[in-house]
């Protein structure tokens, strides 16, 4: 008779059992041969406890009730008994050499559990936690594995190599797991779809070639900087250090000044290093969304080679876009492009998943190098040792480059704390002190700090804003707070004179509004205006206003912040204010910066210059502040106690959690049509935070998606604030959502 592995669905027959696990064991090998190339200790373990997951993740998918539901006699969109069981199980009798495979097995679908607690469990250890599951598989098992046997036929080298799969690891112990759990979750996920009709794209990516696509980016700069002036001269000058740097490290630094051309300067380096080093891919990680479009054109000008698609070569990944439904994960997003533009929380919280969807692509993440740019901006200071313990397992055990740039680099791997999460690296800068001393030149009276700590009223504050030479830029911390003054400047003096941009706007409305600032920005006629923003327009955007006001945060914010005015110094008298805001509910605290708020302000109250070198010593107070040093700690214990379920909850870079929501009804329509991709789906959404999607203001477009629908107002100057503030108002100083 037929087994199945998948069920009929919309006029697609069934697979066929030995077809999905011959597709799967090939896939996932594949993908786990590729990393263990880079996998200096623990690859050739890797590859085989991979294969020895896949040929039976599957197994209990054979027993009878399930069968019934699979080959479409009984329909279900779940499977009766818990088919995971039966290969943990299995590899479990085979004793302690297929412990990780066991582990694997039992993970595919729910993730890993908390191992401080699960070794605790005894005889139910990685089993099934519902005992009726537990007891069957006990006793269906060995009629399983005689109906497998007939189908998939015994590989030896599974069965005879139990010494690259014991427990014993030269390398990580967690990181392996997570990239074990990747390998098979892509095989699997990726054989499911492609059965299905809905393969993801890019499945035969174009490869790096990165002597070919520097000499692309050679020819591109030389087009750029044509005026004969000493500034242009410098830019040049930094991207030849730069590009032909010899570090031997595999983590590297860059302290460079704004405009002077970091994101060209260092992906010559990167590819320098590429070449040398044989890397396969580049992943370039930014702070904030808004970046990555304009970094991304830049890319896709300066490295598509004439012959090439450019959204097969350079990737843009806005969000956190990853999903366990079957309906949706064709729109999953993957590093599956020899360039990638992610956002440092996509990045760096798919490094502390136990979510198999978001786990998916960590596979792809050996033997790339990592341009970690504003890398100040990346995560809160209390995430920093365990992030710098992963680059350095990366770095150290599945052959990463790393480099850490920034206008205003913290040194943050020198601070005792952070230092002691893993071993001593030294970590060498690509550009010499003369170089850098050149190049900060400019940046000693471009612009002048002040401070105003009293706290202010929205009326009084924006009497202070509109009384200041433009145009003019003020950045808030949080979504809501931008949204509101933004708001209520547009009533007082007009829509002409007020911009507004935040991660309420989807990426393709902030691509927009960035068009319009700059053209404004270039009118020099067009000077009495404001753009209210958060801190997405801080690091990495090439804008130069007249006067800027930031909301206290951190004082590396305050420092990128100050980036976006008279950037090539051409206001003498160029101020940054430092702002405090009345409590009012309609202006939304961050709490994540309680501390670093803290550490800034007792600096500004002390009058202590604000320069760059201040940096890594307002990091080291931020982590010393508050429950920051109890937090890393926790984190740290966890990481090496395989707790992977507290460390997925816990590495948060912003705190609040947050849900993929499109906010255009028609674009529904053809997510369930399957008429888009992921990467449409990207670029026409926005995170919400949960507590303001409860309904009716979102609801899901199918149970279990993950993808909501915003079904209130959405506008290209709120976004979807607009809605939040239209339905319910203001009652008092409350913000109704």
């Amino acid at each position: 008779m037929d087994y199945f592995a998948h069920s009929p669905k919309n006029e697609i027959p069934g697979q066929l059992y030995e077809a999905h696990i011959n597709n799967v064991t090939d896939i996932a090998v594949r993908f786990a041969g590729e990393a263990a190339v880079y996998g200096s200790i623990d690859g050739k373990k890797l590859l085989s406890n991979v294969k020895a997951s896949a040929k039976i993740h599957d197994l209990g998918k054979l027993e009878e009730e399930n069968q019934r539901v699979l080959d479409g006699t009984v329909a279900s969109r779940i499977l009766p008994y818990h088919h995971q069981d039966a290969g943990v199980a299995l590899l479990l009798q085979k004793g302690s050499a297929h412990l990780f495979s066991a582990a694997v097995t039992a993970a595919h679908h729910r993730g890993y559990p908390d191992f401080s607690a699960e070794q605790n469990r005894e005889e139910r250890f990685l089993r099934d936690d519902e005992p009726s599951h537990f007891d069957k598989t006990n006793r269906i098992l060995d009629s399983l594995v005689r109906i497998h046997s007939t189908l998939i036929p015994p590989d030896k080298a599974i069965e005879e190599d139990d010494d690259v799969k014991g427990m014993l690891l030269d390398g990580d112990k967690t990181v392996f797991m997570r990239l074990l759990l990747s390998c098979l979750v892509d095989g699997d996920h990726t054989d499911t779809a492609t059965h299905y009709g809905n393969h993801p794209v890019y499945d035969n990516p174009v490869p790096l070639l990165p002597i070919k696509r520097l000499e692309a980016l050679d020819a591109y700069v030389a087009t750029l900087g044509s005026d004969a002036n000493e500034r242009n001269t410098l830019r040049q000058e930094m991207y030849d250090a730069c590009r032909d740097a010899k570090i031997d490290a595999s983590i590297s630094s860059c302290d460079s000044p704004v405009g002077t051309g970091k994101t060209t300067a260092v992906m010559a380096h990167i590819l320098n290093q590429a070449a040398q080093r044989g890397l396969r891919r580049i992943i370039v990680v930014l702070p904030y969304t808004n970046i990555i479009r304009q970094s991304v054109k830049e890319y896709r000008k300066a490295l598509v080679l004439s012959d090439e698609n450019p959204e097969e070569v350079v990737a843009e990944l806005h969000h956190l876009a990853d999903f366990d439904n079957e309906d949706v994960r064709y729109l999953s997003s993957l590093w599956r492009a020899p360039i990638i533009v992610t956002t440092a929380v996509a990045f760096f919280e798919t490094l502390a998943s136990n979510n198999p969807a978001t786990l998916r692509k960590l596979h792809a993440l050996p033997g790339s190098a990592v341009f970690v740019d504003e890398s100040h901006a990346a995560m809160p200071a209390s995430l920093l040792p365990l992030a710098w313990r992963w680059m350095n397992i990366f770095a150290r055990e599945w052959g990463c480059y790393w480099v850490l740039a920034s206008g205003s680099l913290s040194r943050f791997w020198e601070i005792d704390e952070i230092a002691q999460a893993t071993e001593p690296v030294k970590v060498p800068s690509i550009l010499n002190s003369d170089m850098h001393k050149r190049l900060s030149i400019y940046e000693q009276c471009r612009v002048r700090y002040e401070s105003d700590l009293q706290p202010k009223s929205i009326n009084d504050f924006l009497d202070w804003v509109s009384s200041l030479p433009g145009p003019r830029i003020v950045v808030l911390n949080t979504v809501q707070s931008a949204a509101v003054l933004a708001s209520e400047y547009c009533k007082r003096f007009g829509r002409h004179q007020v911009e507004h941009i935040s991660t309420a706007l989807t990426p393709s409305d902030r691509e927009q509004t960035l068009e319009v600032i700059r053209a404004r920005l270039g009118d020099k006629t067009d000077t009495d205006w404001v753009l209210f923003a958060t801190s997405c327009v801080e690091a990495g955007v090439n804008l130069s206003f007249r006067n800027g006001f930031r909301e206290v945060g951190s004082l590396l914010s305050l420092l990128q912040a100050a980036g976006r005015i008279s950037r090539e110094g051409e206001h003498y008298d160029a101020k940054m204010f430092s702002f405090v805001l009345t409590e009012d509910c309609r202006l939304k605290r961050n709490p994540g910066l309680k501390d670093a708020a803290s550490v800034l302000r007792d600096f500004l109250m002390k009058d202590v210059k604000i320069t760059p070198e201040l940096s890594t010593r307002s990091i080291e107070r931020e982590i010393r502040l508050g429950g920051s040093e109890s937090k890393y700690k926790e984190l740290i214990n966890s990481e090496k106690t395989c707790d992977f379920k507290i460390i997925q909850e816990n590495f948060k870079i912003i705190e609040s959690s947050t849900k993929l929501t499109i906010v255009d009804p028609s674009f529904a329509d053809k997510i369930l049509s399957r008429k888009t991709n992921w990467l449409e789906l990207q670029r026409n959404s926005v995170q919400i935070a949960e507590f303001k999607l409860r309904e009716p203001n979102a609801t899901e477009i199918l149970p279990g998606s993950g993808i909501y629908i915003w079904n209130l107002k959405y506008d290209s100057f709120l976004g979807y604030m607009a809605g939040i503030i239209e339905k319910g108002g203001f009652e008092g100083d409350t913000l109704i959502v």
